[in-house]
């Protein structure tokens, strides 16, 4: 894996020319105080030195506001604190069964221990290696196991409307991401238009599973129509309706949707895996928890976080927000919920030198609408992280300007474009509905490092943030 090759003051002896801070100061107070997408919005900014952690421009840096997904800072500070750059996942194939004469005779279990990159590869390649033990037939139950987490699916202030998006998708200790994105929970549809004008649009999942039901109501248009595509899965089912004109010999279309009750989802394309490799299920497909005298006979490993960093960070993946909390709240208070895991987070960050009570902190993604914190706190969490070892795994996670692959440039690849910005921000992005936020690290024209939160709250259109706070930026890069 690549490491950023930006470096710091902090590790550079190389002197820099300071910058003027009243400079500085006067010209982003200009700008916020005059633009007219910040009339009757909110917003904190927060810059420091990034070697001394002094802040050098503060504008309602204390006040708390919602941060979108720039709390996946926290989340992954928190993350390689607690778990250690080289935790991996695990799921585990267990039986308290024997195998004889190419039968195994009593249940197989498919246990997942919170892997959020486990793919239908990887359970293909699991019902391949079973094949290669000898097994052919189970004269027993193939039973899911997702007991490693509680059953809560969904964080708490998660709004109903976005239980069908691949970004607010369930949260289970099993569960299955459709490509290396890593949207786990989610299925991918491809809409491609039909030959015919008046014709349905044919309509593709993967990967391929009879546990979702599609509704095409789809009709194909002439090429001077307009795509007009509508997807919605139906609340508690796996009915997933397709609705909408696409213009004849234009682009497909994707969408990832997120399943109803990931557990069996994951189950159903088990079963499938093992039919796939010749592997016939003799009692009920079912859910369950294996009992402790059950014995490994296989497991999967996930790639370590300092990797999976990389899709959580880069793409801003909600998904891996809330997995990494519940992983927290497992493996150091023995409880895989939302609510011991935000206690390890609040134990984390204390070990950081932060203050939590200046900040209220309800999932690890940054989804709710009730997460507060203020640009200095986020700033300084910048400031503490430098002082890691494994700081510079936590920087190569951040999307970097300048940089068009989606896993370098991630959610800043088609923001500030221009040649004097390549490879000088390496920032978290966030956006909420009337929320943008974005916080990282800055080189300046005159060669300093500085560290910088901006966070706005209340706006008509979260688009028009990105533009201030790459204006803003360009501010900073310009001192």
């Amino acid at each position: 894996m690549l490491i950023s090759t930006f470096i710091f003051n902090c590790f550079n002896a190389n002197p820099v020319q300071a910058i003027n801070k009243s400079n500085l100061n006067k010209q982003i107070t200009d700008l916020v105080s005059s633009h007219p997408d910040l009339n009757g919005a909110l917003i904190g900014i927060s810059v420091r030195n990034a070697t001394t952690g002094e802040l050098v421009y503060n504008h309602f840096g204390n006040v708390r506001l919602r941060p979108a997904s720039n709390l996946k800072l926290f989340t992954a500070a928190a993350a390689l604190s607690a778990l250690g750059e080289d935790y991996t996942f695990k799921t585990e194939i267990l039986t308290d069964g024997v195998i004889k004469r190419k039968k195994l005779k009593g249940n197989l279990y498919l246990k997942g221990k919170g892997d959020p990159t486990l793919m239908i590869s990887d359970l293909n390649r699991l019902a391949k290696e079973l094949s290669e033990l000898g097994i052919k037939t189970i004269r027993g139950n193939l039973i899911a196991d997702d007991s490693w987490y509680d059953s809560v699916r969904y964080s708490i202030d998660l709004p109903w409307s976005d239980e069908t998006t691949y970004y607010g998708a369930q949260i289970s200790a099993l569960n299955v991401s459709p490509d290396d994105d890593y949207d786990t929970g989610t299925v991918q549809l491809e809409i491609v238009p039909g030959k015919t004008v008046g014709e349905k649009a044919t309509i593709s999942l993967h990967p391929k599973t009879h546990y979702v039901t599609l509704i095409n109501q789809t009709n194909t248009v002439d090429s001077s129509g307009k795509k007009d595509l509508s997807i919605k899965r139906e609340h508690g089912s796996n009915k997933v309706i397709i609705q909408g004109s696409i213009p004849i010999e234009s682009k497909s279309t994707k969408e990832w949707i997120a399943v109803w009750e990931p557990t069996k989802y994951v189950l159903t394309l088990f079963e499938q895996s093992l039919k796939k490799y010749g592997i016939k299920v003799q009692g009920k497909t079912i859910q369950g928890v294996a009992p402790e005298d059950t014995k490994v006979i296989l497991r999967h490993e996930s790639m370590p976080l300092s990797e999976l960093l990389i899709p959580f960070m880069k793409l801003s993946n909600n998904s891996h927000g809330e997995v990494l909390v519940k992983e927290m709240g497992k493996v150091k208070k023995g409880e895989g919920s939302w609510e011991k895991g935000l206690e390890v987070l609040d134990e984390e960050l204390k070990k950081l030198g932060m203050n939590p009570d200046t900040m209220v902190l309800r999932d690890g993604s940054g989804i709710s609408h009730v997460n507060l914190v203020p640009a200095n706190e986020v700033s300084f969490l910048l400031h503490q992280v430098q002082k890691k070892f494994w700081f510079p795994l936590y920087l190569n996670s951040l999307p970097v300007t300048g940089s068009k692959e989606k896993m370098s440039g991630g959610t800043l690849r088609y923001r500030m474009e221009s040649a004097s910005f390549k490879g000088r921000v390496h920032a978290k992005t966030g956006s909420l509905s009337t929320v943008s936020s974005l916080s990282g690290y800055l080189r300046t024209n005159s060669g300093e490092d500085l560290i910088f939160s901006i966070i706005i709250n209340n706006l008509a259109t979260d688009a028009n943030g990105k533009l201030i706070e790459d204006q803003i930026c360009t501010i900073i890069l310009n001192q």
